[in-house]
């Protein structure tokens, strides 16, 4: 039998092999982390605008409100890791935090690459071995249980435990190009069809595609999304933006998951976003400001009234989608006009065709199912020896920090749990030794 030559080794240098690689090392394994690419924490080091929003500092029943992909799986993970441990750890590697709107944490420095840089050395501080620029061909396994690596030269490392932190397929451009998958089903794992999410809609609308909104954002809206039968599968809030092909912003990108997952169950599902543009005032209250307006102003056009509440582009298809004069006076203005401009307003149809594919998506949907992982442990529940963290996995958050949450938390407690794995056969080695 070959000699072990590590503890723990670890395929894939962004986040979540990045904190598995320092947890384990925290319960001294001999640990190789591997990165196909020539950089460490590539992904991490785009994420938040470039800025890096290392975690979200809401408590943890809200935080766990935004992690639609599996978020109960991830109970286990959050309570030994989550985001007070996750600031604590940074906080005590020196990098200073602020928490933005919304709960995002952010460095002081509003760069990226201070956390990047940070967890590079602290690894190489704990002695852990880095491999770039090193591909991965295949997972070694015997008689179920996991051995090590054959490399992409063909070359095979030897391991005690292996921790697979390789990413799903969206942003490819930073490594993540699905290369796990394949290893994962080789010990038996099924995989979940990848899907996009955290992506912008698409939308086939005439004024999408005459690009009347083009470049248009709304701030604090509330979006609804519908399938063909009228049912809600989510009402999200937050700021859109109005593009060549459809919807995007944040408040688009949170929809995308209920999208993707509405299209993949039903592919020709007919899907409808219902936008309030006016989220702070009810609709009735609406009617009655507008009716007021037409007593107080009634010399006014209702095109210049409509504009001091809706974008100038916005209040002229909210007359145009309502079939209103917005040239008339508001004395001239029927209440079934102001009624059916108001009611547009607070409940702006936008037809859904789907979204933006994988590619061009910010999050990985799908991956090994997380029915064959001990969600105590991240541990292969068909391969002993075998961790899972990240996005590799079937789990999947909302942007603002909870993904980057997710990926530090599972991350952990993969590698925690792959050192104290390793440590067993040899601590009985030694007990059986003469």
């Amino acid at each position: 039998m070959a000699a072990v030559e590590f503890d723990v080794a670890i395929v894939g240098g962004g986040p979540s092999g990045l904190m598995a690689a320092i947890a384990a090392s925290e319960q001294g394994a001999r640990v190789l982390l591997i990165e196909k690419g020539g950089k460490l924490g590539r992904k991490l080091g785009i994420s938040g605008g470039g800025r890096c929003n290392v975690t979200n500092a809401k408590p943890l029943p809200e935080l766990m409100q935004n992690i639609p992909g599996n978020g109960r799986f991830l109970h286990s993970a959050l309570a030994r890791f989550a985001n007070s441990e996750i600031m604590a750890y940074f906080e005590g590697l020196g990098i200073r935090l602020k928490e933005e709107d919304r709960g995002r944490v952010f460095p002081v420095s509003d760069k990226a690459q201070t956390v990047v840089q940070a967890l590079v050395d602290d690894i190489h501080r704990r002695g852990v071995t880095v491999w770039r620029e090193t591909p991965v061909r295949s997972l070694l396994a015997d008689a179920g249980r996991a051995t090590g690596l054959e490399l992409g030269d063909g070359q095979r490392i030897a391991a005690r435990a292996v921790v697979i932190a390789a990413g799903g397929c969206s942003v490819p451009q930073t490594g993540s190009t699905g290369d796990a998958y394949p290893w994962a089903q080789s010990v038996g794992h099924a995989i979940v069809p990848p899907y996009p999410t955290e992506v912008p809609l698409t939308s086939d609308e005439p004024f999408i595609a005459g690009r009347a909104l083009q470049g248009l954002a709304l701030r604090g809206v509330s979006v609804t999304v519908l399938n063909g039968s009228g049912r809600r599968l989510t009402v999200e809030h937050g700021d859109l933006l109005f593009t060549h092909f459809g919807l995007s912003g944040p408040v688009a990108l949170r929809c995308s998951h209920y999208v993707s997952t509405e299209r993949r169950k039903h592919p020709d599902a007919q899907l409808t976003a219902l936008v309030d543009c006016l989220p702070d005032i009810a609709a009735d209250d609406f009617i009655r400001t507008l009716e007021d307006s037409r007593k107080r102003d009634p010399r006014k056009q209702l095109a210049t009234v409509l504009a001091a509440w809706l974008p100038e582009r916005l209040a002229t298809l909210a007359l145009a989608q309502t079939g209103v004069d917005g040239t008339a006076q508001m004395a001239n203005a029927s209440t079934a006009a102001l009624v059916g401009v108001a009611r547009w307003s607070k409940s702006f149809p936008v037809r859904l065709t789907g979204t933006l594919p994988l590619a061009q998506a910010t999050v990985t949907g799908g991956g090994v199912s997380v029915k064959e992982i001990d969600p105590r442990t991240m541990g292969s529940k068909l391969c002993a020896g075998l961790y899972f963290c990240g996005e590799v996995m079937d789990v999947h958050a909302h942007t603002g920090g909870y993904n980057i949450t997710v990926a530090f938390s599972t991350g952990h407690l993969a590698g925690e749990s792959a050192a104290a794995y390793a440590r067993e056969p040899r601590e009985r080695d030694v007990a059986t030794s003469p």
